[in-house]
C-alpha cells in the first residue's frame, strides 16, 4: 500500500493516524473562536486543522444568496453566507498562528479561484469535499497545483468515486470513507466500506467521521483507516449546522488518547507467551 507525504509526515498503513480537526465553519465568523480552536486541536495533539473557502458569488446563485434565512448575521442566506467566509487578513492571520503553533492547517476549496487563494499560503495539500466528489473542473485543477489530495466520499455511489480517483490518479491521494449527515446515525455508518475500499484503491483510506461519540471514529482506525478527520468546537450547543457532530475539547482528548494506544493494541499479530504469563503458565497447567 503506498503512503502519502503531508509536510514531514507520511499517511498509509504502518504510520501513527493523521489526525485532523475540521474546524470548517465552527469558528461562527470569529477571528478569536478559530484561534481558540486551533489551540483546542494543538493541545489534544492533532497533525492538522482544516477550513473551508468560498468564493460566494462563484458557489451560490444570485437567487440563492436572496433567499430568507435568519441568522446571527442577518436575514438572507447571503448574509449567513458572508459572515462565516474569513478573507485574506483573517487567512494571513490564521497561517501566522498555525506556524508559531507548529500545527499544519490546510482548506477544503468550493470554486477555483478559491483554490487559487488557498494555494498562495502554500499548504501541505487539499481537501475536496464530498459535495464536489463530481466536478471534475474542480479536481482537475485542485490537481494541477501538484499537492496531496484527501477525498471525502460521502453522498457518493462507488462509480462516481471510481471516477473520481481515475481523474485524480492514485498517487498522492487519500480517500475517506464518509456520510453526509450530520449528526450520522450508527446504523449509517459502514464502516466496512474502509476494507472494500483498501481491496479495490491503490492508496491510503482515512475515515472523516460525523457521528455522535467516539466509537465509529476509533473502530475505523481498527479496520484500517490511516487517517482520521473530526469536526471540532468548543461547545456542541454553540449555533451552526455542524456543531451537533463536532467533538468538545474532552471528547477530542479521549479520542486521540485512545487512537495513539490502538497500535500498542493491536500488537504485531504473532502469538507469544508474554513473560507475565509465565508464573501463571507454570501454576495453572497440568500437563
Amino acid at each position: 500500500m503506498k503512503t502519502v507525504r503531508i509536510n514531514d509526515r507520511l499517511v498509509g498503513d504502518g504510520e501513527n493516524c493523521f489526525i485532523i480537526a475540521e474546524i470548517g465553519i465552527n469558528h461562527n465568523g470569529s477571528l478569536k473562536l478559530a484561534k481558540s480552536l486551533i489551540d483546542m486541536a494543538v493541545e489534544c495533539g492533532c497533525d492538522a486543522v482544516k477550513f473551508q473557502k468560498r468564493t460566494i458569488e462563484l458557489v451560490y446563485t444570485p437567487e440563492e444568496l436572496a433567499k430568507e434565512r435568519i441568522s446571527v448575521f442577518g436575514n438572507t442566506n447571503e448574509d449567513l453566507k458572508r459572515g462565516l467566509e474569513f478573507g485574506e487578513k483573517e487567512y494571513k492571520e490564521i497561517d501566522d498562528y498555525c506556524k508559531n503553533k507548529g500545527i499544519m492547517w490546510f482548506a477544503s476549496c468550493w470554486d477555483k479561484k478559491s483554490v487559487d487563494f488557498i494555494d498562495s499560503f502554500n499548504p501541505p495539500c487539499y481537501k475536496i469535499a464530498s459535495a464536489l466528489l463530481t466536478d471534475d473542473d474542480l479536481l482537475l485543477y485542485t490537481k494541477s497545483k501538484g499537492k496531496p489530495i484527501l477525498l471525502s466520499t460521502g453522498m457518493s455511489t462507488m462509480e462516481e468515486i471510481e471516477h473520481a480517483v481515475k481523474l485524480l490518479g492514485e498517487d498522492n491521494l487519500i480517500i475517506y470513507h464518509c456520510t453526509s449527515t450530520y449528526p450520522s446515525n450508527n446504523d449509517e455508518q459502514n464502516l466496512n466500506v474502509i476494507k472494500t475500499f483498501k481491496e479495490k484503491f491503490n492508496c491510503p483510506i482515512g475515515f472523516s467521521g460525523h457521528e455522535r461519540g467516539l466509537s465509529p471514529t476509533l473502530i475505523s482506525v481498527v479496520l484500517g483507516a490511516c487517517s482520521i478527520e473530526r469536526h471540532i468546537t468548543l461547545d456542541r450547543t454553540n449555533w451552526g449546522s455542524d456543531q451537533a457532530a463536532s467533538l468538545e475539547p474532552e471528547g477530542l482528548r479521549r479520542l486521540l488518547r485512545d487512537i495513539r494506544l490502538l497500535n500498542t493494541i493491536k500488537g504485531d499479530g504473532k502469538k507469544v507467551v508474554y513473560e507475565s504469563e509465565l508464573t501463571k503458565k507454570k501454576k495453572l497447567r497440568r500437563v
